[in-house]
């Protein structure tokens, strides 16, 4: 029988794993770093590092947080829109460039710097980000009083556990994103899921 905070580890680790499988504008990222084989392991670990933070305020300190900065919430959700349309509009441009510049041999390669500068902000200026991580899981933390620890250990491990296996599971992808029409198709997803995700902030 497992103990009380391993329980709610499992809980935490199993509800942050629902949250964070649907894919959305991180997720899109990740996918497309591991398919090029670029920065994945920094690239992983900085979206990993970057939820346990954000799970960790959630269940420590988000509602003093909220009640001490009113006007977070507006301009989180708009100015997360705009950065979304932008890279939504960058991936439609990408998909309807030249085939070479999206093969995955030929593609010029991301400098670390400008995909950790991208993997930060996909991560910190999208509110939904901080819906999931600070608000949601930080609420039902609370569920578990002198356990939230535990709560955000096995949420913080599923994060980890999951953006190491998306991008290093897209690596065994990468023959069939060899053709460019896949990659203009990875490409136009990416700039729809995006463009949703900000039409939605905005709405």
């Amino acid at each position: 029988m497992l103990s009380p905070s391993l329980a709610v580890a499992v809980t935490g680790l199993s509800t942050s794993l629902s949250l964070i499988v649907a894919i959305g504008a991180q997720n899109a990222f990740v996918l497309r770093q591991g398919l090029r084989n670029e920065h994945v392991f920094i690239i992983c670990l900085t979206c990993a590092l970057s939820d346990a933070i954000l799970i960790t305020l959630g269940v420590t300190s988000f509602q003093q947080v909220a009640a001490l900065l009113p006007w977070l919430d507006p301009v989180m959700r708009y100015g997360g829109a705009a950065f979304l349309l932008w890279y939504a509009l960058k991936s439609l441009y990408s998909a309807l460039t030249s085939s070479d510049a999206l093969l995955i041999e030929q593609g010029s390669a991301v400098p670390l710097k400008q995909a950790l500068i991208t993997c930060l902000a996909l991560t910190w200026l999208n509110p939904h980000v901080y819906l999931d991580t600070v608000m949601l899981l930080g609420t039902i933390s609370t569920r578990y009083p002198g356990h939230e620890f535990s709560f955000a250990a096995g949420a913080s491990l599923a994060s980890l556990l999951f953006f190491f296996a998306l991008g290093y599971g897209a690596t065994r992808l990468r023959p069939v994103f060899a053709r460019p029409l896949s990659w203009r198709l990875l490409e136009g997803g990416i700039a729809a899921v995006m463009a949703a995700i900000a039409l939605q902030l905005v709405l």
